[in-house]
């Protein structure tokens, strides 16, 4: 351990200490709130962020799955996460790897990082000189930091809400955003927020650590669209365990699932059509017909895709099924 620390020394002060030319007008700083999160029960480890700037989930955080996640703001830097894990992984600490990294930075009172381990342990620096109100609070499997805020009852509204919420990591960050800007949140107002949940091997079919990774980088309510994506992605995964009871034959169950799957997202059209292909399956012809009639209103190109759909070739000489999906403008 002691070898690679003293490897990555030099290596620190190269990549944390940026050229003159690249130094950035404190006006144009990351005034930033986010919270970086631990489920003890599924390991995972995860990050909500909000910010007047666009796109702010572009560049404040970063992690690996099984290791730690990172927040930084105000002048950002991500290398303070991709050296932060090796340093963990070399057997550090957060508070070890944070201090050694200050130590390399010139720029450290441009910065406002965070860190949390898959332990729980966490490490904070708010620079003295980036733009009030700034701060940070940190317990065991959390840390909530912000800087250009409105007061400090923005920070406290978000650390009093991950420790008084259960449920999904994810859900718990966003209501924890959530009642950062209740309490007044960004002063200059919002724009852009983001969502990210590492577990290794959890993502992209068990190719990525990113079990969750969601952004809206420019939105007059950029809390509310998320928690709408958010709700589209958890109807995402409802809807993959409806094919399964398919298969096993219990549609019952499969219908109950597509049901469950449609009321967590009602403008999306996916579930409408795993409805009628259970309803089509049970008998139920009408029912399914009454779906897929709203799959295409919400969907009108599933006019064709329902054309190449085997789940439904028994309807294809419906004549209520060939008027739905004719393309006949007058009809």
């Amino acid at each position: 351990m002691i070898k690679q620390t003293i490897l990555l020394a030099p290596l620190l002060f190269i990549v944390l200490v940026p050229p003159a030319k690249a130094q950035i007008d404190f006006a144009e700083h990351d005034g930033t709130f986010s919270i970086i999160g631990r489920d003890p029960t599924t390991g995972e480890l995860g990050i909500g962020v909000h910010s007047k700037t666009v796109a702010v989930g572009s560049r404040t955080r970063g992690g690996k799955g099984g290791v730690a996640i990172f927040a930084y703001q105000a002048a950002s830097n991500p290398m303070y996460s991709m050296i932060g894990i090796e340093l963990l992984e070399a057997g550090m600490s957060p508070q070890q790897a944070l201090d050694m990294m200050l130590r390399s930075d010139n720029d450290r009172n441009r910065r406002q990082v965070a860190i949390l381990d898959v332990l729980g342990r966490t490490a904070v620096w708010t620079s003295p000189d980036i733009n009030d109100w700034k701060g940070h609070k940190c317990s065991t499997n959390y840390c909530a930091q912000g800087n250009t805020l409105t007061g400090p009852e923005v920070v406290a509204a978000m650390s009093d809400s991950f420790e008084s919420t259960s449920g999904p990591l994810a859900e718990r960050l966003l209501d924890a955003l959530d009642a950062a800007q209740a309490a007044g949140g960004d002063k200059r107002g919002m724009q852009s927020a983001s969502l990210m949940v590492l577990k290794p091997l959890s993502g992209a079919g068990g190719y990525s650590d990113r079990l969750l990774d969601l952004r809206v980088d420019e939105h007059k309510q950029p809390l509310r669209e998320l928690r709408r994506v958010l709700a589209a992605f958890r109807a995402r995964e409802s809807l993959r365990s409806v094919r399964p009871k398919i298969n096993e034959g219990k549609l019952q169950e499969a219908l109950a699932l597509a049901i469950r799957t449609r009321d967590l997202f009602p403008e999306g059209d996916s579930a409408w059509i795993a409805i009628a292909n259970v309803q089509l399956r049970l008998g139920n012809r009408t029912e399914a017909l009454r779906a897929l009639e709203h799959a295409i209103s919400l969907n009108p190109a599933n006019k064709a895709q329902l054309l190449s759909n085997e789940n439904f070739v028994s309807l294809y000489d419906d004549p209520a099924f060939q008027n739905m999906v004719s393309n006949n403008e007058s009809e």
